[in-house]
């Protein structure tokens, strides 16, 4: 979240929101500091310069979604970063980030075709390591409540199929997912017991 959005309230606003910012886990491309995310008084100024009203008392809910969401992202992230096995060992970084709400990723729009629900968001995250950077395509669902009143959400979290590498990564990655589903390990029985 870039630090210069206002941390000033709107002129019409009713409810006085925490200028406070919450530091990531998820390191900036100087690798000596984090990504910071914003202030709710900065989360609502973002969407009102949007256009999307949103009630004031639920902003702090919201930042704190947000922030968890983003959290969530980066572990996936980090499993598929893990699964190329990069020779350097260098730690990957968040170079960059562009949100893309309005822009279906083709996977979505694929899954769409057969039914299922459009994301309510998107992003792309620019992932460094090792002199390299890479794109990550995130999009972000909400699933029905298991308990009234608690939102669910999940992410689809991939590679861009930018490069050879990518592609073999999302099909390593879909075809032992599809090994799981046709072969399902049982879990061992403990002689102990």
């Amino acid at each position: 979240m870039p630090s210069q959005i206002s941390q000033a309230p709107q002129h019409d606003q009713q409810v006085d929101l925490p200028t406070e910012r919450v530091i990531s886990s998820i390191p900036r491309e100087d690798k000596s500091s984090k990504w910071e995310y914003p202030s709710p008084q900065q989360f609502y100024n973002a969407l009102r310069r949007k256009g999307w009203e949103t009630p004031e008392e639920e902003i702090e809910t919201m930042v704190d979604i947000h922030n968890f969401l983003n959290e969530e992202a980066w572990l996936e992230v980090l499993k598929w970063e893990e699964m190329r096995g990069c020779p350097c060992k260098e730690d990957p970084y968040l170079v960059r980030l562009q949100g893309r709400p309005k822009e279906i990723s083709p996977k979505a729009w694929w899954h769409s075709l057969w039914g299922s629900p459009l994301p309510f968001d998107r992003h792309d995250w620019y992932v460094g390591r090792c002199g390299e950077q890479r794109r990550y395509v995130i999009d972000y669902y909400e699933a029905p409540e298991d308990v009234p009143g608690v939102p669910v959400f999940f992410l689809d979290v991939r590679p861009a199929l930018d490069d050879p590498t990518s592609v073999f990564c999302r099909l390593k990655a879909a075809a032992s997912e599809k090994w799981q589903q046709w072969f399902p390990t049982e879990p061992s029985k403990d002689s102990s017991a």
